[in-house]
């Protein structure tokens, strides 16, 4: 009896010490009920991936926007896409004893820590565009990325015909939307197209250009790209201008402002546009929501259209 009594205690310590991460979980902190705090008396921190990118910057001014309206005080702080600098960055936001945290990852694994530490300190963590692998999670603020990825896929089978070669520039390795938006494009491409080649360009106009270079070495006969984030597009657009590929499709992701300038001219075929400003928006009301007392749900969609050429 003293064997399966210890036994039992074993297994009741270590169920216990196996808690998943969750969104919203606050059922779990019943102890920890919300001060609540008026808009002007919030002091909130924000920790977005990379400002060199338009999408993230049009995040950003949703916030501060809000924000502004509302007196509230913002500390914003750049990742420089650098999952590190971004750990160091939350983790200077908590000593700076911010009441929450608005976080859009770089990678969502590694952020996980640092979300775990913001748990640590109290303090509700709001993730946008990109979720956190880990950590207690107030709300998820992003566009579906799945649904969108299906959408390009889609657009380029009406577009080109089933069986086209194509191919996809992917996001940052780890990156939530990456996952996403991959799995999404694929879930039709690899019935209605042929991918030929899939490779990373982490999100950025430069490695888009040059890892569009690359493919086209091995891949001229191409129809059509799908790049997961305009940028990249954008740079796909530039490689396929310099070799005289004229008639290749490029879809891409987000809707930022040279990227709907871009569909509007005929230089890109279609973007999955996402509203970024809105975005920034949602997540700071989703803040005051908490903070008054108010029931959030755990994920916080925002919309999503698909902007086409007319030519």
């Amino acid at each position: 009896m003293k064997k399966l009594f210890i036994s039992m205690m074993a297994a009741s310590l270590l169920l216990s010490g196996c808690g998943a991460a969750t969104l919203g979980n606050n059922e779990s902190k019943e102890d920890n009920k919300v001060e609540e705090k008026k808009a002007g008396e919030l002091k909130v921190g924000v920790s977005i991936s990379t400002l060199n990118n338009p999408f993230f910057v049009s995040v950003k001014d949703g916030i501060t926007t809000l924000a502004n309206e509302n007196k509230t005080k913002t500390i914003v702080s750049d990742a420089q896409n650098d999952a590190s600098k971004q750990s160091n960055d939350m983790d200077d936001l908590i000593q700076q004893n911010v009441d929450v945290l608005l976080v859009n990852p770089v990678d969502s694994s590694a952020i996980q820590p640092a979300v775990e530490a913001a748990n640590e300190a109290n303090i509700p963590v709001i993730t946008l565009d990109r979720s956190s692998d880990g950590g207690d999670i107030l709300t998820l603020v992003a566009s579906d990325n799945v649904k969108g990825g299906e959408m390009a896929a889609s657009f380029i089978v009406e577009k080109v015909g089933q069986g086209a070669k194509v191919v996809q520039l992917e996001g940052t390795p780890g990156a939530s939307a990456t996952r996403e938006r991959g799995k999404g494009f694929e879930t039709i491409a690899e019935k209605e197209l042929n991918v030929v080649q899939s490779q990373s360009a982490d999100f950025d106009r430069a490695k888009g250009l040059s890892v569009m270079e690359n493919m086209l070495q091995s891949n001229s006969d191409i129809t059509a790209v799908f790049a997961q984030n305009d940028e990249m597009a954008l740079g796909a657009v530039e490689a396929l201008k310099a070799a005289g590929k004229k008639d290749v499709l490029v879809i891409g992701f987000d809707g930022n402002e040279d990227g709907v300038k871009a569909v509007k001219d005929g230089t890109m075929a279609a973007t999955v546009a996402q509203q970024p400003v809105e975005m920034g928006k949602l997540a700071l009301q989703a803040a005051y929501d908490h903070f008054e007392g108010k029931k959030v749900e755990s994920k916080i969609d925002s919309p999503l259209e698909l902007m086409k050429a007319n030519k």
